[in-house]
């Protein structure tokens, strides 16, 4: 039992500053007030939003994508790009290097250069880096002349807008266009991973935008192994007191997020997630569905979309506080990646993602465990109103994660693990039986990994003398 608190009442600090403070912590971002927030939904919104903003920029540009393709969005994109380039407006380009492997060759960005356009590409393969290809960029981010700003899931490219002409429906995805204070955040966030690539840029930004909305947000900037959304999705789910609805592209839960969600759930808080019914990576597909029981049996509402694809990456708390970005809930969003994230505290912002939610769910279809019947899908609770290398790291840790828990035995594993553990089973026994019978198959691909790693250490090395 707490000793009570020796301080007068009146220097007692209340809960709001105390949620405040643990909020910021969590998130390593302070709460930034006087911005204007505007939703978008799908690929065509965000297209027709984005293209007017580059279109008026008058001072710079800055783009950053995992994700840019050589097809029509791309290039209507590039020719944007080109424009504002040749009319003396700075614009500066960071795409993934493995996410626009395949979408994109090296040819596509040549007239983007030659125009004066600042091309980077991050983390290509290097030799002193064997390991460097988990880590992405997986943000997708814009900000024109420091005044506005964009934040979203959605990636350069046609297929975010389906195919009509062989009936395949636009993928389902959200973003956020910002005005106000808190676009000098993202302008921060892009500005440092342009100088951990190279030279910073050579133009001073714009300075802080006036207050011109009522929206407090946090602009969550998420480094390699820093957890920042990670710890921020935990306390979201300790904190939530009525409802928490997730979206999600990629989940792949572990075990002390997936305990944090049931344990409100087991609360009464209403705790809903919303994936993808159909992936566009089903051996991430596979893993996901192997961890829906324990969700289920905690009482939490799982929704699998019925359209192409659902790559939203959202989430919505008791009415007053939501999410929306690149981040998704597995370790590779939380702890391999750059991630860029808006969490917005306003109630009538809360409540536009609560209605698009339960408008998301009338094209879902909710799972159940047998014997169970379902829940009215409308419901609200309390009085709420009514492709990537990241992807592949995610499945990989995980199943690093469980197999290196059962072999240590230091912990129970959960009955979402214990399913992945035939796949790492029988992946084990496959590549005894080759070493067995072809041992030069598995000796030469190990030999050379190993002097290339050890190659790469001794370059360290050699660069860091002192």
């Amino acid at each position: 039992m707490h000793s009570p608190d020796p301080r007068p009442a009146r220097h007692q600090p209340s809960l709001r500053l105390l949620a405040n403070q643990a909020l910021s912590r969590a998130a390593g971002a302070p709460l930034v007030g006087g911005n204007r927030v505007q939703l978008l939904i799908d690929g065509h919104a965000h297209f027709e939003a984005w293209a007017g903003l580059i279109e008026s920029a008058r001072h710079y540009v800055l783009l950053e994508n995992y994700l840019i393709a050589d097809d029509a969005v791309g290039r209507r994109f590039r020719d944007l790009l080109i424009a504002r380039a040749g009319a003396g407006v700075h614009v500066a380009l960071i795409h993934d290097w493995f996410g626009t492997l395949g979408n994109a060759d090296r040819a596509f960005f040549v007239p983007l250069r030659a125009a004066g356009v600042a091309v980077r590409a991050f983390n290509p393969p290097r030799p002193e880096s064997p390991l460097g290809w988990i880590g992405r960029d997986h943000r997708k981010l814009l900000v024109v002349d420091g005044r506005v700003g964009s934040i979203s899931g959605v990636c350069i490219s046609a297929k975010w807008l389906g195919d009509t002409a062989h009936g395949i429906a636009p993928w389902r995805d959200s973003g956020v266009v910002i005005e106000g204070p808190a676009v000098a955040d993202i302008e921060s966030a892009f500005r440092d991973s342009w100088a951990g690539l190279g030279a910073p840029l050579p133009f001073t930004p714009a300075p802080v935008a006036s207050p011109c909305g009522e929206v407090a947000l946090r602009v969550i900037a998420t480094l390699p192994a820093h957890g920042a959304m990670y710890r921020l999705d935990s306390l979201i789910a300790a904190m939530a007191g009525r409802s928490l609805w997730i979206s999600d592209a990629y989940f792949v839960g572990i075990p002390t997020y997936v305990r944090g969600l049931a344990a409100a759930a087991a609360d009464g808080v209403d705790v809903r997630l919303l994936v993808p019914g159909s992936n566009n990576l089903p051996a991430v597909a596979a893993l996901s569905r192997a961890g829906y029981r324990p969700l289920l049996e905690a009482g939490i509402r799982v929704f699998e979309w019925n359209g192409s694809m659902m790559h939203a990456k959202t989430a919505v708390a008791d009415g007053r506080w939501a999410r929306v970005g690149s981040s998704n809930l597995n370790l590779s969003s939380w702890l391999a990646n750059c991630e860029l994230d808006a969490a917005v505290e306003d109630i009538e912002f809360a409540e536009r993602m609560e209605a698009q939610y339960l408008h998301d769910l009338d094209n879902a279809t909710e799972l159940l465990l047998k014997g169970r019947r379902p829940q009215p899908r409308m419901r609200v609770a309390g009085n709420a109103r009514g492709g990537s290398s990241s992807r592949a790291a995610a499945g990989a840790l995980r199943l690093a994660n469980t197999v290196g828990a059962a072999i240590s035995n230091r912990r129970v594993l959960g009955d979402s693990e214990r399913g992945v553990l035939s796949v790492a089973g029988g992946v084990l026994v496959g590549l005894a039986a080759l070493g067995i019978w072809l041992p030069q198959l598995l000796a030469w691909p190990l030999a050379a990994f190993a002097a290339w790693l050890g190659l790469s250490l001794l370059w360290r090395r050699i660069r860091r003398p002192h």
